[in-house]
C-alpha cells in the first residue's frame, strides 16, 4: 500500500537517498512527498512501477501544456514557469510525441554506435593530456582535474563550443540542475540562453565542422529545427552531455576507491571495466530522479490511484536498488548477470547519449588506472559531500592521492 501521509524530503534525503528508500519500501513503491520548495508529487521507487510509468502514454513531459500547467498548480509549483528560462527548457527531454519524435529523429544520427566509436581516438587524447597535467601533482580533486574536463571538452568540441568557456558552463549547469535559490537558477538559465543564442547565430552565418552546424542544416522529411529549438537542443546536449558522464566517472571511482579488491581486479584485467561501470550505474547512477512527469488522467500505479493532472517523480536510484528486481541490491557486484538497470531511463526518453557516456567512462577508467595504479582516496569517505540535487547524484569533490 502507498502511504497516504505526505513525506517531507529534506536535507537528509539528498545526502543519502538510499537510506530513505530502504526505510519506506515496506509501505510500497509509491509515496506522496513534499519537496523543500513545498511542491507535492508522487515518488515512484519500485523498479516495475517505474518502468510502467516511464512508458505510459498518458503520463506526459511538457510542463507548458495544459496538463503540465494544471499539474504544477496542483503540486504547488506555481512559480515554475519563472524559475528557468523557458527558451532553453523546451527540448526533446521535456516534450511529448509527435514533437518529441521529430526532435529526436533530427539528433539521433549524431549518437549512433558508429558515430560514437569514431570519437574514441580523440577521447583517448583528451584523457591522456589531462593525466599528463595531473602527474605534476601528488594529490588532486579528481572531479576538477579529470571527471569534469574530459566530458565537457568532448561535448564542447563535438558541438563547436569554445573549450575556454567550459568553466562558465560548469557554473551555469550546476546552478540549473541543483536545488538552489530560484533567482540563481533563473540567472544561470538566462546566461545559457544568451550564450547559446549568440553561438547559434554565429554558426548559422558561418557553419563549421561540428554538430551544431549539422543540427542547423539537418532536415527530416523537409523539416528543420527552428531557432528556438536549436537553443534548447544545444542546452540539452551540453548539460546532459557532460553532467551524466562527470558523475558516472566520479561515482564509479569512489566505488573503486572504497573497494580496493575491485580496483586491483580492474588493474589486472581492464576487460572487466565495462561490467564494473554497468554495476556502478545501477548501484549509484549519475541521475537520481528522472525529469518531472504529469498525469493527463487518473492512473493506477501498483495499488495506488494517482489522479489526473498530478506530478510524478520516478526515482531511478530507488528502482535500481529494488530488492524485488535485484538480488542483494545494496551490494556492488560487478559479476551481476541480470543487470538491466534504469540509469539512463527507459522508453522513448531513454538517454540518446548513453553510448557516448559509456565510451567516455570506459576510456576514463582505463587510462586513469593504467597511469596511476595505486590511486587512493585522500579523505575519509564519510566526509565526502553529495550535491544537493533531485536530478543529479554526484559528489561535490573527490580528493585523491596519485601514488605511482
Amino acid at each position: 500500500m502507498a502511504t497516504e501521509t505526505i513525506i517531507e524530503l529534506g536535507t537528509d534525503f539528498y545526502r543519502d537517498p538510499h537510506e530513505f528508500y530502504r526505510r519506506v519500501r515496506s509501505d510500497g513503491g509509491v509515496h506522496k512527498v513534499r519537496l523543500e520548495n513545498g511542491v507535492v508529487g508522487w515518488l515512484i521507487t519500485d523498479y516495475a512501477l517505474a518502468k510502467q510509468v516511464l512508458v505510459d502514454p498518458t503520463v506526459r513531459k511538457d510542463a507548458y501544456s495544459d496538463t503540465g500547467v494544471a499539474a504544477r498548480i496542483v503540486a504547488g509549483q506555481t512559480d515554475a514557469g519563472q524559475i528557468l528560462n523557458r527558451h532553453i527548457t523546451e527540448h526533446m527531454l521535456n516534450s511529448d510525441p509527435p514533437k518529441h519524435t521529430r526532435l529526436r529523429s533530427l539528433v539521433n544520427k549524431a549518437f549512433t554506435s558508429r558515430a560514437v566509436r569514431a570519437l574514441e581516438p580523440r577521447i583517448v587524447e583528451i584523457a591522456d593530456r589531462l593525466l599528463d597535467d595531473m602527474e605534476r601533482h601528488d594529490s588532486v580533486d579528481l572531479l576538477d582535474s579529470y571527471a569534469f574536463p574530459l566530458p565537457i571538452t568532448v561535448i564542447c568540441e563535438l558541438l563547436g563550443v569554445p573549450v575556454a568557456d567550459r568553466d562558465d558552463f560548469r557554473d551555469w549547469s550546476n546552478a540549473v540542475v541543483s536545488v538552489g535559490r530560484p533567482a540563481d537558477m533563473r540567472d544561470a538559465s538566462d546566461h545559457l540562453d544568451r550564450y547559446l543564442t549568440g553561438l547559434i547565430e554565429g554558426r548559422t552565418a558561418a557553419p563549421g565542422d561540428d554538430l551544431l552546424s549539422e543540427l542547423i542544416a539537418a532536415t527530416e522529411n523537409g523539416d528543420r529545427l527552428t531557432a528556438d529549438e536549436l537553443v534548447s537542443m544545444a542546452f540539452l546536449l551540453l548539460v546532459a552531455g557532460h553532467e551524466t558522464t562527470v558523475n558516472l566517472i566520479g561515482n564509479t571511482m569512489i566505488a573503486l576507491l572504497d573497494n580496493p579488491a575491485d580496483l586491483s581486479a580492474l588493474r589486472e584485467d581492464p576487460e572487466r571495466i565495462p561490467a564494473f561501470i554497468e554495476e556502478s550505474l545501477r548501484h549509484e547512477g549519475p541521475v537520481h530522479i528522472a525529469t518531472l512527469r504529469y498525469t493527463t488522467e487518473s492512473i493506477t500505479v501498483g495499488d495506488t490511484e494517482i489522479g489526473g493532472r498530478e506530478m510524478i517523480l520516478v526515482s531511478l536510484s530507488g528502482a535500481n536498488r529494488d530488492p524485488k528486481r535485484f538480488d542483494d541490491p545494496e551490494e556492488l557486484d560487478p559479476t551481476r548477470l541480470r543487470n538491466s538497470h534504469l540509469a539512463f531511463g527507459y522508453g522513448i526518453h531513454h538517454c540518446v547519449g548513453a553510448p557516448l557516456a559509456r565510451l567516455e567512462g570506459r576510456i576514463a577508467l582505463e587510462r586513469l588506472i593504467a597511469r596511476f595504479p595505486d590511486i587512493a582516496l585522500d579523505a575519509a569517505a564519510d566526509d565526502l559531500e553529495w550535491r544537493h540535487s533531485l536530478l543529479i547524484r554526484g559528489l561535490t569533490s573527490l580528493p585523491v592521492k596519485l601514488a605511482r
